[in-house]
């Protein structure tokens, strides 16, 4: 939840348009050549694309500068636009769209152009006409030399650096744009890449993905866990203010004196182009206007989820960004505290960064009756945040028979997140909870009293971690199965 919707929603409104940002970095064009796949090759396994439209987009950091004009702010863009056709379609765009590039450098390499072949809402392959190569002297000169100027003539409020990793944000650059912003007093912010991240040192804050994260703490296959709490050293050894993570999936993580993790906004995924570009924007016009940084990158959370729900590279609007925080607040009201898999993996953890101790217990809760409501609040008593897995239907129906369940797992579901002793339910499909209980790893396992701590399944994983197990003593005369016969003998009594 966003600290003061009120207060977010006028930033955005009020002071967000008051902002002007310099954005420095690697400047693209975006291609698009949509059309309709209805047949396969006959020369090779390729499908065969009816062209009907042919569009092209601001990419790169242009892309980042068209998200903040869209977002009512002003912004100043510095990189190299080559001096050949696709050069002169940019240049023409970006006027278009109301950015001040004329601080931009006419280099003498190629224009970046990034051509991707959409058949209907699928994309089918991408082509990068580029050349990769690091600014020459000449060229870096007339890139310090273009932001200096941008910054002396305008009242800057902050600095955007958007490294795409072609060779315009060289370490030069960089710690002048970041030297740039220390003597004026006004934040910097990057979009990385690459694997050395020692030339964004002092640097406000960086945005990586988990890939790039991944690879600027060493690489291997990290759990999240563990990704970011390298990523809280490395926040340190670069002297960053705070550090910003993209997840995917499964949201976005802001690493400063401690961890938090905000699930990903969800919604059908269309495209995902051109969203870290909306973060990297939506969060750095949030910090110029003076939002904290927890509202600015859960702003930045919201924004992103609207862009990947569209197709091309398309930008965040504000009226966009007012709508999302006004549904959310409705949303807040209603909330069914039921989970998916990958998204209780990240609420967990930011629970356990804010000290709170997880209980879980499994079932398939058909039928509810008072002696779930007991267990369940005894399970609650327990700790601080009680998870509820519950068995699927299909899982149901190989463990008790084809005539169960009575109610379907999605009324179960939400029957159980109403319960005020109840925090997050999930559904699994095994025969057991195993894999959930992988994912929550609560402190305390909870079951009732008809199962011995050798039977409980998944104890000894808890316990290998530091957990324990809890049984707690059942109700004598509350079962669904006693019910359904009282039912089922009822019926029968009524037929006679």
């Amino acid at each position: 939840m966003l600290s003061n919707s009120a207060a977010v929603a006028a930033c955005i409104a009020e002071s967000i348009p008051r902002q002007t940002i310099l954005v420095v970095g690697d400047v693209m064009l975006d291609r698009y050549l949509w059309g309709k796949v209805e047949r396969i090759s006959p020369e090779a396994p390729v499908p065969v694309m009816h062209l009907e439209n042919e569009t092209v987009a601001a990419g790169g950091a242009a892309n980042v500068a068209w998200n903040l004009v869209s977002l009512g702010a002003t912004p100043l863009l510095v990189g190299l636009i080559g001096q050949d056709a696709d050069g002169v379609t940019l240049a023409a765009m970006l006027e278009a769209y109301g950015i001040r590039a004329h601080h931009a450098v006419r280099g003498t390499r190629r224009t970046t152009v990034k051509t991707r072949i959409v058949g209907g809402h699928q994309h089918i392959a991408r082509i990068d006409a580029e050349e990769i190569c690091a600014a020459s002297i000449p060229e870096e000169a007339a890139l310090i030399a273009a932001a200096q100027r941008a910054v002396q003539e305008q009242a800057c409020t902050a600095i955007l650096i958007s490294d795409y990793g072609k060779g315009v944000i060289t370490e030069k650059f960089c710690q002048f744009l970041i030297g740039e912003a220390k003597q004026r007093g006004i934040p910097v912010l990057v979009d990385p890449k690459g694997w050395d991240y020692n030339k964004y040192r002092h640097a406000t804050t960086l945005c990586p993905n988990r890939s790039e994260l991944t690879q600027a703490v060493g690489g291997g296959k990290l759990d999240l866990d563990t990704l970011l709490s390298k990523g809280a050293a490395l926040r340190e050894k670069l002297h960053l203010q705070f550090l910003v993570a993209t997840l995917s999936e499964q949201g976005i993580a802001l690493v400063d004196a401690g961890t938090e993790v905000f699930p990903a906004q969800t919604r059908e995924v269309f495209d995902v182009s051109g969203a870290g570009d909306t973060v990297i924007a939506t969060l750095t016009a949030a910090i110029a206007a003076g939002m904290v940084p927890r509202d600015a990158v859960m702003l930045a959370n919201i924004a992103a989820g609207v862009v990947v729900g569209k197709i091309g590279t398309v930008p965040i609007t504000t009226q966009e960004l007012l709508d999302e925080i006004a549904s959310g607040e409705k949303l807040a009201h209603t909330q069914q505290h039921i989970y998916t898999r990958v998204e209780l993996e990240s609420l967990v953890l930011q629970w356990k960064q804010q000290g709170e101790r997880v209980v879980f217990t499994n079932g398939c809760f058909d039928l509810l009756h008072v002696g779930h409501i007991r267990l369940l609040q005894e399970a609650k008593a327990l700790g601080t945040k009680l998870v509820v897995a519950i068995n699927s239907d299909a899982s149901v129906q190989r463990l008790k028979g084809p005539e169960r369940p009575i109610v379907k797992e999605r009324d179960r579901a939400e029957i159980l997140s109403h319960l005020s002793s109840v925090d997050a339910v999930t559904v699994f499909e095994e025969d057991t909870p195993l894999d959930a209980i992988q994912v929550v790893r609560p402190q305390i396992l909870v079951k009732g009293s008809d199962y011995t701590e050798a039977t409980v399944v998944g104890a000894d994983l808890v316990k290998s971690w530091g957990g324990r197990v809890h049984l707690i003593p059942l109700i004598d005369g509350f079962s669904t199965t006693g019910t359904v016969k009282k039912i089922r003998h009822a019926e029968a009594a009524q037929k006679k």
